[in-house]
């Protein structure tokens, strides 16, 4: 039984480091839609 928890819990060390590491290497490219925004002129001072 102590064997099954060790396996288990080295598993799930290694997903996590695993996991840790893709996320810090992964280039996840930037959002690119477009966002256009209509400003009422009364915003602005004269």
């Amino acid at each position: 039984m102590a064997f099954m928890t060790r396996a288990a819990l080295i598993m799930v060390l290694v997903l996590v480091v695993g996991g840790v590491g893709f996320l810090a290497t992964w280039d996840m490219p930037p959002p690119s839609a477009h966002v256009e925004k209509v400003i009422p002129n009364d915003r602005f001072k004269r």
